[in-house]
């Protein structure tokens, strides 16, 4: 599989190989138009790379959209199964490109950016397919934002996670919203208001990320990570992970209640009953397609 993304990255074989090779581009945000994002998708699996390096894959307003359309693109295909974002070069992501926040930008622009930012970071949870954030190197304001608002977050051992804004005299506000909800409070805050970075094993610590390995076994663990979400229900995991966003925001009662009717409907599917009848009789599941169709 490695080989046949490398073949497809070079514009050769992608066909024959049954890999899909697309990539976004917005004119005046790379020099010569050179694209912001590459993206694959194989066995299942699409992988989403900020590839901007020369701007340290600043989510400029250009960036964030070409994210965003990569993210989406025949995105209730059954044959997409999860999704992983990663940053090409040292840095993931530096966060927004402050050229784009200077005063001859003006107010107007300034909210189409932070509303763009934000509306990507809320599709994340919103997906019908997990999402991986696969880090190795800088992360930083709302590229640790992004980290942030991936359902699962892989990193190497040398990763940084910060939001610095608070430095240049732009508090990191919008940050704020998914560090603060994966992080506790004082740890966050702490970040927030001295703009200190938190190693990988810091990360790990408190939640940020999900597990930390040498940056040599970082592709190899994300794939098994990815890989292992693709033995399961597509239709399973998207009522799952809808389902565990809609009832966190909920007191527990209320959470109870969300999930028991969750519990019911997971039984009706058709990929509910077949996964039961596979493990009482001893036997692989075989999930369908799509998995939606309610049971008889």
């Amino acid at each position: 599989l490695a080989a046949a993304v490398r073949a497809c990255l070079r514009g050769k074989g992608c066909g024959r190989l049954g890999v899909r090779a697309f990539s976004s581009r917005a004119p005046g945000d790379a020099p010569g138009g050179s694209k912001l994002t590459r993206a694959w998708q194989a066995e299942g699996i699409r992988n989403v790379v900020l590839s901007n390096p020369q701007r340290r894959n600043a989510l400029s307003l250009a960036m964030l959209t070409s994210l965003r359309e990569d993210l989406l693109r025949d995105i209730d295909s059954p044959d997409l199964r999860v999704i992983i974002i990663s940053g090409e070069g040292p840095v993931f992501s530096s966060g927004h490109d402050l050229k784009e926040l200077s005063h001859e930008t003006g107010e107007k622009y300034h909210l189409e950016v932070f509303e763009t930012c934000a509306e990507v970071m809320t599709l994340l949870s919103k997906l019908p397919v997990p999402v991986i954030a696969k880090v190795n190197g800088l992360a930083t304001a709302a590229g640790c934002q992004l980290v942030a608002s991936c359902d699962i977050a892989v990193a190497s051992e040398e990763s940084k996670f910060a939001t610095p804004g608070v430095n240049v005299g732009l508090f990191c506000s919008t940050p704020a919203v998914p560090v603060g909800r994966s992080l506790p409070r004082k740890v966050a805050l702490e970040m927030l208001f001295t703009g200190e970075p938190l190693t990988a094993p810091e990360a790990l610590l408190h939640g940020l990320v999900s597990r930390v390995v040498p940056a040599e076994k970082l592709e190899e663990e994300t794939l098994r990570i990815a890989r292992k979400i693709c033995e399961s229900s597509r239709s399973v995991l998207a009522l799952g992970k809808a389902a565990f966003y809609k009832q966190m925001a909920q007191d527990v009662e209320t959470a109870y209640r969300i999930t028991t009717r969750v519990m019911v409907d997971n039984l009706a599917l058709e990929d509910g009953q077949e996964g039961i009848e596979a493990f009482l009789r001893k036997r692989k599941p075989i999930w369908s397609r799509s998995g939606c169709k309610e049971s008889p």
